[in-house]
């Protein structure tokens, strides 16, 4: 399957070739070459429209896989910051709970030791 790029330079190489037998076939009252060359400049025309439209399929692809990554970071990103949230709560519950009980530890010591 040929590039956008080689649809669009075959288009308007058909075109001018088609000019240019259009020209001849008129210019010679041939009307068969007229026609031919009609013909052809038409579908050097439609040549390069296909290559315009593999152009924008391309760029649109292009655009919508750059925005599906940048989605897939975003969003593991705000997965690794909400893992490290709890982490970071979970520690620090365990810190809590660690200091309470040494705090009853030493409520007890002190009750106990008189």
């Amino acid at each position: 399957m040929s590039t956008a790029t080689e649809n669009k330079m075959k288009g308007k190489f058909d075109e001018v070739a088609g000019k240019v037998k259009q020209s001849v076939g008129e210019a010679t009252h041939n009307a068969n070459l007229a026609n031919k060359g009609t013909a052809q400049q038409v579908k050097g025309q439609a040549e390069q429209a296909l290559g315009s439209v593999k152009s924008a399929v391309n760029e649109t692809a292009a655009d919508a896989r750059m925005r599906a990554n940048e989605s897939r970071a975003v969003h593991e990103n705000e997965a690794h910051n909400k893992a490290h949230d709890v982490r970071e709560s979970i520690a620090s519950t365990a810190q809590n709970v660690k200091n309470k009980i040494q705090d009853s530890v030493a409520d007890y010591r002190a009750k106990h030791e008189k």
